[in-house]
């Protein structure tokens, strides 16, 4: 017994016993339901890749190459995302319809199964950002304070100070942002699509893009107030300036010549 209470006792007792408990642990762990579910998960990733793979030698190959390595018709996909595809393809812009200096929204081609799969099969061609979650691009959850001060310093010299779009050089044009999904807002800000630069999460933060969204959410709804009365458009200063002077110049203009008209005729008499 006192030799048996000697071991138990050793130095070493209490790590073998930690040992043995992690090993157990572990290989329960490994039997049970998380390597099924990892297994599950694995198995529908790469069901969707191949289906992706599929739609994408049928709908993209010819422009963007059978492996996504771009050609003289289309740039390379490797490494752009998830994101990228899911903006481009579920606003309608690509498959392209025509060459031009910009691709244009337009009715969706593929269904949300589709998009997911080419978006699946698009990213396991190179690492790029993914999909945003709900929660990341949800207005309620953002600062439209915040945002409309990140929007005026990044983004209101091509799509003016409210978001309603504008035109830029060579054909090219900034849409209109008014009642856009904020998920594509999001993947826009986060890919950076046309002739719009990106802003990755090292330049504006996932809380900054989501201020962002919250103020064109703020000012481009039907709920939004308008305390100023008309807004021209909400195209800011310089088309307020432009009625100003066009309208109130010309009614100033008008209303002295009608006076000096009726002076005169009154000199007369």
């Amino acid at each position: 017994m006192k030799k048996l209470s000697a071991r138990r006792r050793h130095p070493l007792a209490a790590l073998v016993v930690l040992l043995f408990a992690l090993a157990a642990t572990g290989g329960l762990y490994a039997a049970l339901a998380p390597a099924g579910e990892a297994q599950a998960d694995a198995s529908e990733t790469s069901i969707a890749v191949e289906e992706g793979k599929k739609l994408y030698l049928v709908g993209c190959a010819t422009c963007h190459g059978s492996e996504g390595q771009g050609t003289s018709d289309g740039p390379s996909l490797v490494g752009v995302g998830a994101a990228a595809v899911d903006f481009q393809v579920a606003t309608g812009r690509m498959p392209l319809q025509q060459p031009g200096p910009q691709a244009p929204e337009k009715p969706v081609v593929y269904t949300e199964d589709q998009i997911a799969q080419l978006a699946a099969y698009v990213a396991s061609l190179g690492p790029g950002p993914a999909i945003p979650a709900e929660e990341e691009y949800d207005p309620q959850a953002g600062d439209p304070a915040v945002g409309g001060e990140l929007f005026r310093l990044n983004c209101s010299q091509c799509h003016n100070f409210t978001g309603q779009g504008g035109a830029l050089t060579d054909g090219k044009y900034a849409p209109d942002l008014t009642d856009v999904d904020p998920r594509f807002v999001y993947e826009a800000m986060l890919t950076g699509p046309q002739a719009m630069p990106a802003f990755p999460d090292t330049v504006l933060s996932p809380e900054n893009k989501r201020d962002i969204i919250a103020w064109l959410d703020a000012v481009n709804t039907e709920k939004a107030p308008n305390p100023g009365g008309f807004q021209l458009g909400g195209y800011g200063p310089v088309s307020e300036g432009l009625f100003a002077w066009t309208f109130g110049i010309g009614a100033l203009i008008a209303a002295a010549v009608w006076i000096g008209a009726h002076t005169a005729k009154a000199k007369k008499s």
